[in-house]
C-alpha cells in the first residue's frame, strides 16, 4: 500500500489560484509535496500521485498526442472514471493545447443501448478526434464511435505506448479553450459549455479565496463524478490550483458503501467535501449507531451542499446522526452554481450553517413574490415550503432577478435568475443559436433558474423549464414530489413530476412514484392516498403511477431527469388496465 500525499510538508508558499492558466497552476503545484490519492471501496489507497509526478507524466503524454498528429484545439473525449488516468489525460490535453471533453462513466452500464447512444451523441457533438476509455467501457465507446471520424478509440495504455517524441509543447494562453463541459441538464440533452483558461481561473480564484477561504492547512475529499462540474472543477481543478492534497473515492464505490466517505474523511482529517442532497441522505441512512464512535469529523469545516434543490430535512438528519462524531452543523455550506458559470456563483457564509425561508408556496406560485409564514401556520394549511438561502454572489458576479419581460425585480420578488461575471462561459460548442438564447451580447447569462434576492443573497425555488402549466396555472413539480415524499413508504428522491399530453392534446400533470411495496392492496391504497393529498393540498387532478424501485431515469450526474421521464411516459402508451393503473385526483 502506498503512503498518501500529505498536505503538511509543502515546500512552496500557498497561492489561492492566482494563475493565468491551468498549466501554470500545475507547474507551481509541482514544486511542492502535495498530490492526489485514490482509494478503493474498501478504503485502501491504490495510487498516490504527487503533483510533481503528475506534471511530468502529463507533459510526456502531451508530446505523444501531438506526435500522433493532433493539433491545438482538437477535442479529446475521455470516459471520466474516478481514476488517475482521467486526470493525466485532462492535464496532458492542457499542456498540448488540446481540448478535453469528459464523457460520463455510466453507473448503470447494463442499459447498453441507451448508454451507447449517449456516448455517440457526445462524440458527434464535440467533434472528438480521439477517445479514451478503460477496458471496462471500451466496447461501449468503440460501438458509439462506429463510422464517426474519430481517429483512435483505445485504452490509456495504448495512448501511453504511442512513440515518444521531442515535440515542443505550444505556449498556452489565457484565452485558449481549456475544456468543454457537457451539462447534464434535467430538461434537455446536454450542451457543451466552452470554458477558457481565464474563465476557469477566475472561478477557481473566487471559490478558493472568497467562497471557501482556503489555506495551506486544508485537505479535500470527494466521491463526486469527474464528468460533473462540481466534481471536475471543485475537486480536480481546485486542489491543483491551490496546491492542496485531495483524496478520491470512486462514485460507484460510494453508492455501494457510502459510509466509506466518512471513514476516509476521518482517516485523512479532511476539511472540505461537497455533495448533493441525495449524497448526504444516502450516507446518513446507512450509518449505524455503532459506526459513529469510529468517526472523527471534527476537521470538516466546509460541508458543501448544492447541484440540486437543497432539502433542509436531509441536512438536519445528517447532522443529528453525526454530531456525536464531531460533525458541526455550522459546517454546512449552501451554494449555487452551474456549468455555464464554470461552477460557483454564490456561497452562504462560512461557519454559520444553512438558513431557510418558510414561504407560502401558493402565494409564491400565484403572485411571484415571497410571503413568509409561521411554521405552525404552514403545517396547518399545507402551504409552507422551506427554501434554503444560497448566500451572496462571489465578488466578481452581478446577479439580477428578472420577470418574463426582462425587467429587473426588487427583493422578495420571484423571477428568472440572470448572472454576469468573468467565469461565465464563452458559449455552447457549435451551437450559436442556443448560445444566443441564454447569453446576451453584454455578458448576461439567463440561467433558467427561478429564485429571488434578499439583501444580496440568492434563494433558488425551481427551474423555469420544469414548470407544469395546466389550464394557465403554474405548478412546481417539486411541490408534487414533496407531497408524495411525506408518505412513510416513500423516500426522498423517489418521486418525479412532469407534464405530458393527453390523447386529446391537452397537458396533464403526472407523478411517478418509486414503490418498494409488493402487496397489491397496499400499493393501491398508497396510490389513492397520494391522489387524495394532491387533490386536497394542490386542488389538482394528477395522474399518479407507481413504478419499480430504481426505475426513475437520471442524468449523467445522477440527478433525476424529468425530461427523460416525460419522454418515456409518452412513448410507453400505457394501458389503464394494468394492475397499477394510474389514478387521477378527481376520480379517487
Amino acid at each position: 500500500m502506498q503512503s498518501p500525499a500529505t498536505p503538511t510538508a509543502n515546500s512552496v508558499p500557498f497561492r489561492a489560484a492566482d494563475f493565468a492558466t491551468l498549466t501554470q497552476a500545475l507547474d507551481y503545484a509541482a514544486q511542492g509535496e502535495t498530490g492526489a490519492n485514490f482509494y478503493t471501496g474498501r478504503g485502501a489507497i491504490y495510487e498516490s500521485i504527487p503533483y510533481r509526478e503528475l506534471r511530468e507524466q502529463c507533459r510526456e503524454l502531451a508530446t505523444k498526442l501531438l506526435e500522433f498528429g493532433l493539433v491545438k484545439g482538437d477535442r479529446v473525449a475521455i470516459i471520466a472514471e474516478t481514476d488517475p488516468e482521467f486526470i493525466r489525460f485532462f492535464y496532458a490535453c492542457e499542456y498540448a493545447g488540446l481540448v478535453p471533453v469528459a464523457l460520463p462513466a455510466s453507473v448503470k452500464v447494463g442499459a447498453h443501448s441507451v448508454y451507447v447512444k449517449q456516448l455517440r451523441l457526445l462524440l458527434e457533438a464535440s467533434d472528438a478526434s480521439v477517445a479514451v476509455s478503460s477496458d471496462g467501457y471500451l466496447d461501449f465507446l468503440r460501438e458509439a464511435g462506429e463510422n464517426l471520424a474519430v481517429r483512435m478509440i483505445d485504452t490509456p495504455e495504448a495512448f501511453h505506448n504511442l512513440p515518444a517524441a521531442s515535440v515542443e509543447l505550444p505556449q498556452i494562453k489565457a484565452d485558449d479553450i481549456a475544456y468543454i463541459q457537457y451539462t447534464s441538464g434535467s430538461t434537455r440533452f446536454p450542451r457543451g459549455v466552452v470554458i477558457k483558461h481565464h474563465t476557469a481561473m477566475a472561478n477557481l480564484q473566487g471559490i478558493s479565496q472568497d467562497g471557501l477561504q482556503m489555506t495551506a492547512e486544508d485537505r479535500l475529499m470527494s466521491w463526486l463524478p469527474f464528468y460533473h462540474d462540481m466534481g471536475l472543477v471543485g475537486f480536480v481543478l481546485t486542489p491543483v490550483a491551490t496546491q492542496l492534497s485531495v483524496d478520491y473515492l470512486d462514485t460507484r464505490a460510494f453508492a455501494m458503501r457510502p459510509r466509506q466517505w466518512l471513514s476516509l474523511m476521518t482517516q485523512a482529517r479532511s476539511t472540505i467535501s461537497f455533495a448533493p442532497s441525495f449524497g448526504y441522505d444516502l450516507c446518513a441512512r446507512r450509518v449505524r449507531e455503532s459506526d459513529v464512535a469510529g468517526y472523527d469529523l471534527s476537521n470538516w469545516r466546509a460541508a458543501g451542499i448544492g447541484a440540486e434543490m437543497i432539502r433542509p430535512q436531509t441536512l438536519e438528519y445528517f447532522a443529528e446522526i453525526l454530531q456525536p462524531a464531531g460533525f458541526n452543523p455550522n459546517a454546512f455550506l449552501a451554494c449555487y452554481g452551474m456549468a455555464e458559470c464554470t461552477l460557483g456563483v454564490s456561497f452562504s457564509p462560512l461557519g454559520q450553517g444553512f438558513t431557510t425561508h418558510y414561504v407560502d408556496s401558493d402565494h409564491l406560485a400565484d403572485a411571484h413574490e415571497v410571503s413568509l409564514i409561521a411554521e405552525s401556520e404552514g403545517d396547518l394549511s399545507g402551504r409552507g415550503r422551506h427554501f434554503v438561502n444560497c448566500g451572496k454572489p462571489l465578488p466578481s458576479y452581478d446577479v439580477e432577478i428578472r420577470d418574463e419581460d426582462g425587467n429587473k425585480l426588487e427583493d422578495w420578488k420571484s423571477g428568472v435568475i440572470h448572472v454576469r461575471g468573468p467565469s461565465v462561459m464563452t458559449g455552447y460548442y457549435n451551437l450559436p443559436e442556443e448560445t444566443g438564447d441564454v447569453l446576451s451580447e453584454d455578458g448576461w447569462l439567463n440561467t433558467g433558474d427561478i429564485g429571488y434576492l434578499v439583501d444580496g443573497s440568492i434563494t433558488i425555488t425551481g427551474r423555469k423549464k420544469d414548470l407544469i402549466i395546466i389550464h394557465g396555472r403554474n405548478i412546481w413539480p417539486q411541490d408534487l414530489e414533496h407531497i408524495a415524499e411525506t408518505q412513510p413508504e416513500i423516500r426522498v428522491g423517489d418521486a418525479l413530476a412532469f407534464s405530458a399530453p393527453t390523447e386529446e392534446g391537452d397537458e396533464q400533470s403526472v407523478l411517478l412514484v418509486q414503490c418498494r411495496e409488493t402487496n397489491p392492496t397496499a400499493r393501491h391504497n398508497l396510490q389513492r392516498r397520494i391522489v387524495a393529498l394532491l387533490r386536497m393540498e394542490m386542488s389538482l387532478d394528477c395522474t399518479v403511477e407507481l413504478v419499480p424501485n430504481n426505475s426513475l431515469p437520471k442524468t449523467s450526474s445522477g440527478k433525476l431527469s424529468r425530461a427523460k421521464a416525460r419522454l418515456n411516459f409518452i412513448a410507453l402508451h400505457r394501458s389503464d388496465t394494468t394492475e397499477d393503473a394510474p389514478l387521477q385526483a378527481g376520480n379517487a
